[in-house]
C-alpha cells in the first residue's frame, strides 16, 4: 500500500478583498483538490466549496458502491457542474459563476488527476519538475496553433480568458490524467495565482529545500506574495513516502 502525505496553504493574496479558492485535502479517502472560482466576488467562492463538497460527499461514497477512482473522479466533476448550473439557475445574480479544478487521487500504487480550467498540477521526480495539465485556456490554444510564441503567454492580453470551466455549461469533458507513484514523488496542484507569477524553475527549487513539506507549501505562497500575490494563491502537495 502507497504511503502519502497531504499539506495545503490557500491565500487571499494581496490585491483581491477576498479568497474565491477552495482547498481540500482527505488522507482517509485518498484524495485533494484546488478549485479557483470565477464569477467574482462571492459567487466564485462558493463555486468552488460546491465543488469541494461534491468531491467530499462522493469520496466518501465511493468504497461502498465499489466504484473505481476514475468513475468517482468523473462523477464529482458533473455533479458539481449540474450543482453550479442549478444555483446559478436559482439565483440569476450569480449566472456566469464556476471554477476551475484540479482532483488528485491515489489508487493502490497510482494515481488519477481530474482536471478542468487554468489550474495546474505538476510532478517532481527524480530532482525534474514536469506539468502534467495543459491549461484549457484560448492563449493555450493559441499557443498550440503556434499563432503566438512561448515568451508571449505571460504578457498576452487575453492570458486569463478561459475555455472550459466547471459550471459554465452542460457535460463538460474533463481531462483525466493516470500514472505510477514512485518513493520520493511530489506533486503540486496550484491555482493560477502560483502559476501566473512563479516560474517552474523557481517551483522545483521550493520543492527541493530540505525544508518540512508543509513548509515548502507556505514558501511558495509566500513567493508569490513577493511577486505582486496579484490573485488568491492556493498550493496543495502530495509527498509519497
Amino acid at each position: 500500500m502507497t504511503n502519502y502525505i497531504f499539506v495545503g496553504k490557500t491565500d487571499r493574496g494581496l490585491k483581491r478583498k477576498n479568497n474565491e479558492d477552495t482547498i481540500l485535502f482527505d488522507e482517509q479517502d485518498g484524495f485533494c483538490l484546488v478549485a479557483d472560482g470565477i464569477g467574482g466576488s462571492l459567487a466564485g467562492e462558493l463555486a468552488s466549496s460546491i465543488f469541494a463538497d461534491s468531491a467530499r460527499e462522493l469520496f466518501a461514497k465511493a468504497f461502498a458502491l465499489n466504484e473505481s477512482t476514475y468513475t468517482t473522479i468523473q462523477r464529482v466533476f458533473l455533479n458539481a457542474n449540474e450543482n453550479i448550473l442549478d444555483y446559478a439557475t436559482k439565483h440569476p445574480e450569480c449566472e456566469g459563476m464556476g471554477c476551475t479544478a484540479e482532483l488528485f487521487a491515489i489508487e493502490a500504487d497510482r494515481y488519477v488527476l481530474g482536471h478542468i480550467g487554468d489550474s495546474r498540477t505538476y510532478r517532481l521526480r527524480n530532482n525534474e519538475l514536469k506539468q502534467l495539465t495543459k491549461d484549457h485556456s484560448l492563449v493555450q490554444e493559441q499557443l498550440d496553433q503556434q499563432l503566438i510564441k512561448p515568451e508571449e503567454v505571460s504578457t498576452h492580453a487575453l492570458k486569463n480568458v478561459i475555455l472550459r470551466a466547471v459550471g459554465i455549461q452542460k457535460d463538460p469533458t474533463v481531462d483525466i490524467i493516470r500514472g505510477n507513484l514512485f518513493r520520493g514523488d511530489i506533486f503540486l496542484l496550484c491555482s493560477d495565482g502560483l502559476s501566473d507569477l512563479v516560474d517552474l524553475e523557481t517551483m522545483k527549487q521550493h520543492l527541493l529545500s530540505s525544508l518540512p513539506l508543509e513548509q515548502k507549501a507556505d514558501s511558495l505562497v509566500q513567493e508569490a506574495n513577493a511577486r505582486g500575490g496579484k490573485d488568491n494563491i492556493s498550493v496543495v502537495l502530495v509527498q509519497i513516502s
